[in-house]
């Protein structure tokens, strides 16, 4: 026989310790319930606040069906959405080597390099470019932690996509202008299951492409949460806009006209959310990407 476990998140440090208690009740056979913090009503009337009191509070609120939840993703799935992530993080630090190797040279040669001419230097290029061999040394560093970057990241993006491949929606995803393979296997790996989103709406705004602000008689009052949401998810789209845009001609006419009308990051975020709605649609109708369908207006 199942039981009910209501589980409340309070901060991000106690994230880790959570999943394993949640998959720990999940395996015993318990119904785990993850309350969302944020969304939870405020206490009313109530004039102690504990820990009895508040799993009374979760459980009335769950009995009138107005606990709101958040989605526990799977926990065979979480090893390979992790991995993604740790990609990012070293993308980002191959970015900021890149930099730094980028600055050292400008500094002390007067010459300005860009990023392709870097990827290009050898260790030998590298230390006849500087004078001291001190200075040498520091940029060859730079150029073999870049390259050991780099080959992790080529090793985590084979494995991911031997993985992500077999997946239900990963080559429809590829079909969007702007979206490649590791585009693909991070927006299925981060949504998950497509169903738990009712509507396109919900999972634009799960992804950050959707404006949150307060208005009161048209005047605006303030705004939300705006970090609410996936961020991977967010970079995702963000990134397949950038891409979209260079190579489509519909939709960089698409952007062009909006940002005549607004700015060029509202008009990027608007190309963010059709794309984030058509993939949305895609993954739960396994239909293939219609741009002049998508971008019609």
């Amino acid at each position: 026989m199942k039981h009910d476990a209501g589980i409340d998140l309070h901060g991000t440090n106690s994230v880790i310790v959570v999943l394993d208690v949640v998959d720990g009740l999940m395996d015993a056979g318990y119904v785990v319930h993850l309350a969302h913090v944020p969304a939870l009503p405020q206490y009313s009337g109530l004039k102690h606040a504990d820990d009895h009191h508040d799993a009374r509070w979760l459980a009335h609120l769950l009995r009138l069906g107005l606990l709101p939840t958040g989605y526990i993703y799977p926990k065979a799935d979480r090893p390979l959405r992790d991995l993604l992530r740790k990609r990012g993080q070293w993308v980002r630090q191959k970015t900021a080597v890149a930099l730094s190797l980028q600055s050292l040279l400008a500094r002390l040669t007067g010459q300005r390099f860009s990023l392709n001419q870097i990827r290009s230097l050898t260790p030998d290029t590298v230390s006849a470019l500087v004078p001291a061999p001190e200075h040498g040394l520091s940029g060859t560093s730079s150029l073999t932690v870049r390259r050991g970057l780099e080959a992790q990241v080529t090793e985590v993006e084979r494995v991911v996509r031997a993985q992500a491949g077999l997946r239900p929606g990963f080559a429809l995803l590829q079909s969007v202008t702007g979206i490649g393979p590791t585009l693909a296997s991070m927006i299925l790996l981060e949504t998950g299951d497509i169903r738990r989103f009712t509507t396109v709406g919900q999972f634009a705004s799960y992804c950050r492409c959707v404006s949150s602000q307060y208005l009161s008689n048209g005047k605006r009052k303030g705004v939300g949460n705006t970090k609410n949401g996936n961020k991977y998810l967010s970079w995702a789209f963000f990134d397949a806009a950038h891409f979209a845009i260079r190579y489509d001609p519909l939709i960089r006419r698409f952007y062009q006209q909006k940002a005549a009308r607004t700015t060029e990051f509202v008009a990027l975020k608007a190309v963010a959310h059709t794309l984030a709605r058509a993939c949305y649609h895609m993954l739960r109708d396994q239909v293939p990407f219609q741009v002049t369908r998508a971008f019609a207006g």
